[in-house]
């Protein structure tokens, strides 16, 4: 399975999205507190329309909870961020399980965070700017990590 972490994301409109992205690729999505919105704000269900209450949703109080509950393999995670070292391209996503964590909007993953996943840590080439959209980003991954299935005969 596909699961796709927002760590304490912000805007409830790039959530509600991923919410979508999530049901329609078959990927669990967790969610990390803090939020930036409630979960029954108004944009967030705009966004993800009438498909937000069948999205395979896991909120967790804090990372460490996600860490403790998630089942998620130590060192196992993939993290997304502009400070990666190497291109989301060339790594294989088709681990029975692949985690993909993306940081909050405005400042995305800790240097901490980072830190300890060095080796795990991927970036999306790009020239002209500095960062992405977060639902933008988080597609692009994800929709790599289930065409790398689909080739290796791991279904959609």
């Amino acid at each position: 399975m596909i699961h796709l972490v927002l760590y304490q994301p912000e805007i409830p409109h790039n959530t509600g999205a991923l919410g979508r992205l999530s049901l329609g690729t078959g990927a669990r999505l967790h969610l990390i507190k803090p939020l930036g919105f409630s979960l029954d704000d108004k944009q967030l269900k705009r966004a993800g329309l009438d498909y937000w209450a069948e999205v395979d949703l896991r909120v967790w109080e804090g990372w460490e909870a996600f860490v403790e509950g998630s089942g998620a393999p130590a060192g196992g995670l993939f993290l997304l961020s502009t400070k990666g070292g190497q291109s989301y391209w060339d790594r294989d996503f088709t681990e029975e399980d692949v985690w993909l964590v993306f940081g909050p909007e405005t400042r995305g993953l800790p240097d901490g965070m980072l830190a300890e996943n060095v080796e795990r840590v991927l970036r999306i080439p790009m020239v002209g700017t500095r960062s992405l959209n977060l639902a933008t980003a988080a597609a692009i991954v994800l929709y790599e990590a289930v065409r790398q299935r689909h080739v290796a005969g791991m279904g959609f």
